[in-house]
């Protein structure tokens, strides 16, 4: 199948069956999709949390906008982003990826400067609005594969980030919850979504061509 028959196939699911569970194999590859997601500087500002432990659900279903989509889903994918850039974390990054490519570190010292120079002068605030756009791209990747694989799924933005982040105690971490993902296996019976045409703008609309 192609990309655009698996995004034509997927939708936002409003009920998922509770008895039923994604295998790990399919996790697994969701999370490799977001995973290989790029973004700014290759920094990879963020971290993936995987909730399937139902006392948790429960407890991050109190600041859902749909809870039942919370506490009944199979996996809760939490995309949160670091909470600032530092100096510790840019040199991780590009350490990491010298030694991994047999480099000398350093050998990107010029430039992983000049990123210093721009993010270590910014406020906080404006470090992770940046860092929070990143895990967008990586959330579209998720769904996209979720989407290939014939996984239900349903991102949300509809959350309160501080019950989320206190339940997951991401502040220890140094992040903070930006978007989610509902995985499991659409209620058919209660997904009322799921039988209605799928509706976009038509491509007239949507796109400006400059030629």
């Amino acid at each position: 199948m192609s990309l655009i028959t698996d995004l034509q196939w997927r939708h936002a699911v409003k009920a998922y069956d509770p008895t039923k569970k994604v295998t790990q194999e399919n996790i697994d590859k969701i999370l490799e999709a977001a995973r290989f997601a790029p973004t700014s500087s290759g920094l990879q500002p963020f971290k993936v949390l995987v909730v399937e432990n139902q006392a948790l659900k429960d407890e991050l279903a109190k600041g859902a906008l749909n809870p039942e989509c919370m506490r009944e889903c199979s996996h809760v994918l939490v995309f949160a982003a670091w909470d600032k850039y530092t100096e510790e974390r840019i040199d991780k990054v590009y350490d990491f990826t010298t030694d991994e490519r047999d480099l000398p570190r350093g050998r990107f010292g010029s430039y992983t400067d000049k990123l210093k120079s721009i993010y270590l002068n910014e406020a906080a605030e404006r470090n992770f609005a940046h860092t929070a756009r990143q895990t967008y791209i990586a959330l579209g990747l998720a769904l996209a594969q979720a989407a290939e694989l014939r996984v239900d799924s349903t991102p949300a933005e509809g959350f309160d980030n501080k019950v989320v982040d206190e339940v997951l105690q991401l502040e220890k971490l140094g992040l903070k919850s930006v978007s989610l993902m509902y995985v499991g296996v659409a209620d058919t019976s209660r997904d009322w979504i799921s039988t209605m045409k799928k509706v976009r703008m038509p491509k007239e609309e949507f796109v400006v061509e400059y030629k």
